[in-house]
């Protein structure tokens, strides 16, 4: 009957590994997320910044 001590160790080993992987990745979702992660190959390429358009002025459409 050593399986049973065996199973319970090895359930118990799975069981700490996935609290730490959750607790670490739960952390880290506060500070950035799989969307912006995704994105930060990106970030050198849109460094510049498009101002924002003044509702009152017409937005000019290019001619054809």
């Amino acid at each position: 009957m050593a399986v049973i001590p065996l199973t319970l160790t090895i359930s118990l080993a799975l069981v700490l590994t996935f609290v730490v992987f959750f607790l670490r990745e739960h952390e880290r979702g506060r500070r950035g997320g799989a969307e912006r992660d995704s994105l930060l190959p990106l970030a050198e390429e849109s460094s510049h910044t498009v101002p924002a358009r003044d509702a009152s002025s017409p937005a000019v459409l290019p001619r054809s």
